[in-house]
């Protein structure tokens, strides 16, 4: 039988706070304090060990005036990923667990997110869970009507994604119910937790809402005036996800260079605001291994969010076949290609490139698209391409399923426009595409198997490869609780170990890799609060 490493041993039971003794045997670990059995040493001016790593369980990583607001015992969250691949599932395991996970509504209709709701508002009661609003600069009423259905049914918390501005829909929500508690101090029921990149947006977010969209809400009636009087006092969002090199809407932005800028954003605007309540900022966008876990929290991540990484396990509202392919991906085997969405604009996403055509063949599309002013001005042969290769029909007969669609989701202004306006006509059937694209991925449609559009980052390749030979290698074994656990998990026992480096104890590799686990083995090492017997290395 195997000794068991006391090093990784002592570095893993990161509930005990650690002592190393260098002694004529080699570094001595202890998780008292060297010389004594109570911890209460007396000293003469100098330490009774040459270094110490304190203990830094899941629950302390972060920020907990993040995890004490949405009443979390981790600092981590499951993006909402968008046509429910963030499932209702996903958004319980992760509420059951003591962490959240907003439902990917974005792309879904009104009724299919109003069931959404419903399910999980009776499964969870006051758990903590949300649901996302992704800004909709073309079709600003469906924006209200998600809003209006969230404040139906009591939704305290949503994911604003994609947002350029803020939109009367997303003010509406985040003031309505505001009021003074009986100490007095302004409450706001409803919280925001905005997904951004850019520092423009981001200010956006950290400012009080805008007063001409209170004054418009107020003259419509949508608010009361001590509504929009305390608006006054309150950001937009409190908490804030930099996102970096992401899956889906991203700007590819760099972390390293994005997570500072945004933490000092966050000081200038508590500054010159003067909230009572302090401002968060998260990190998402390449997290997907222990190293980048315990690197956001190092520069001073507030909590972290994963994306691509969940897509990939048993909760995840897609097929098995994609699954199977994002289990295979590595770090290049990534693309941008134009988003359905905001089409017209140059909108971008980054997608799965391997095993799938779609990256290319949605490129293709714009690039028409921005060349002509009709469909019929293409050349016939590449007209004849789209026809029966993308669109899989005559462009007339997709135009009437296009037509059929923006009608069922009560949208007329789309197709009134496309009668009178040809490129915004090719502009819709294009979109057709792009949009059914992520649903044939949802579905798994065999046929449609080259033009699956599956939102992936490079993080995708950087978990395959740190979960290779492991349990979590195959999509069958892959939940999110256990992905969550793994990189706080992984996150705490990194910080712990360059502690030491930086104090000068040198560490065996093999003492400090962490490789994948199941929840009840983290769990136990996790809570292992127990006295230990001195321990001595030997070698280090």
């Amino acid at each position: 039988m195997t000794r068991p490493d006391p090093v990784r041993t002592a570095l893993f039971e990161i509930s005990r706070p650690l002592f190393v003794t260098e002694t004529n045997h080699g570094p001595q670990m202890s998780y008292d304090l060297p010389g004594t059995s109570s911890g209460q040493a007396e000293t003469s001016g100098t330490l009774p060990f040459d270094a110490f790593a304190p203990a830094i369980p899941m629950s302390a990583l972060g920020d907990r005036t993040f995890t004490a607001r949405h009443h979390l015992k981790y600092p981590y969250v499951a993006g909402a990923m968008a046509n429910g691949i963030a499932s209702v599932e996903m958004v319980q395991s992760m509420a059951e667990n003591g962490m959240i996970g907003f439902f990917g509504a974005g792309g879904l209709s009104l009724s299919e997110i109003e069931q959404a709701v419903i399910t999980l508002t009776s499964r969870l009661k006051d758990a903590p869970f949300g649901f996302n609003l992704i800004h909709s600069p073309a079709d600003p009423d469906l924006e209200t009507a998600t809003v209006q259905v969230y404040l139906k049914h009591g939704i305290r918390r949503i994911s604003a994604a994609a947002f350029m501005r803020m939109t009367p829909a997303l003010v509406y929500y985040r003031i309505k119910g505001l009021h003074k508690d009986t100490d007095g101090r302004v409450t706001a029921p409803n919280q925001v937790v905005a997904k951004v990149s850019r520092i423009e947006v981001a200010r956006q977010f950290f400012a009080p809402p805008p007063r001409k969209l209170v004054h418009m809400l107020l003259e419509k009636k949508w608010i009361t005036q001590e509504e929009a009087d305390l608006s006054r006092f309150i950001p937009m969002a409190q908490d804030l996800t930099a996102e970096a090199d992401s899956g889906g809407h991203t700007d590819n932005r760099p972390a390293l260079a994005l997570l500072p800028t945004m933490l000092a954003l966050k000081q200038q605007c508590m500054d010159e605001y003067h909230y009572t309540d302090p401002l968060c900022v998260g990190l998402a966008g390449g997290i997907a291994t222990p190293e980048s876990a315990a690197a956001a929290f190092a520069m001073g991540a507030a909590y972290i969010l994963t994306g691509s990484i969940n897509q990939s396990c048993v909760e995840a509202g897609i097929s098995r076949e994609v699954k199977s392919l994002l289990c295979r991906a590595e770090q290049a085997d990534v693309a941008m290609a134009p988003a359905a969405d905001m089409f017209e604009i140059g909108a971008r996403v980054q997608v799965l490139k391997r095993g799938t055509l779609f990256a290319m063949r949605a490129e293709k599309l714009y690039h028409l698209y921005r060349t002509h002013a009709r469909f019929e001005d293409i050349p016939q042969k590449k007209r004849r391409e789209i026809e029966t290769q993308l669109l899989k029909t005559d462009f007339e007969s997709a135009w009437q399923s296009t037509r059929a669609f923006f009608e069922s989701r009560n949208q007329p202004a789309q197709v009134q426009k496309a009668q009178t306006d040809p490129k915004h006509k090719m502009a819709l059937v294009f979109r057709s595409y792009l949009g059914q694209s992520s649903c044939w991925a949802i579905q798994g449609t065999p046929e449609r198997k080259m033009d699956y559009q599956i939102w992936c980052g490079p993080a995708m390749g950087a978990f395959n490869q740190w979960a290779k030979n492991s349990f979590l290698a195959e999509p069958e074994h892959r939940t999110t609780v256990d992905l969550g656990l793994n990189l706080l998990f992984g996150a705490s026992v990194t910080l712990r170990a360059m502690m030491l480096k930086t104090q000068g104890v040198v560490l065996p590799p093999a003492a400090t890799a962490v490789y994948p686990m199941k929840k009840e083995q983290i769990l136990a090492l996790a809570e292992s609060l127990a006295p230990g017997d001195t321990m001595a290395a030997d070698s280090m």
